[in-house]
């Protein structure tokens, strides 16, 4: 018997989107949190669920990927 692996039914619901988020457009809590940072990084589901805000780029990669996501850039 065969067994073919689709890659795109393998990766379904394992996508994650990294994108820049400007602290000034977050609630004044989290703002407060920033500790002087402009700029934190979102992690989103593929329904743009924010699954976590990060200090940086790199760290948003690891984390996904530390969780069995797939990471994908947003400009």
């Amino acid at each position: 018997m065969t067994n073919e692996h689709n890659a795109t039914q393998l990766n379904a619901g394992r996508i994650v989107y990294i994108r820049p988020i400007a602290v000034a457009d977050l609630p004044d809590d989290l703002r407060q949190k920033a500790n002087g940072l402009v700029t934190l990084y979102a992690i989103g589901s593929e329904t743009g669920e924010r699954l976590a805000l990060v200090r940086d780029r790199d760290l948003a990669f690891v984390v996904a990927r530390q969780n069995d996501l797939t990471p994908v850039s947003v400009h």
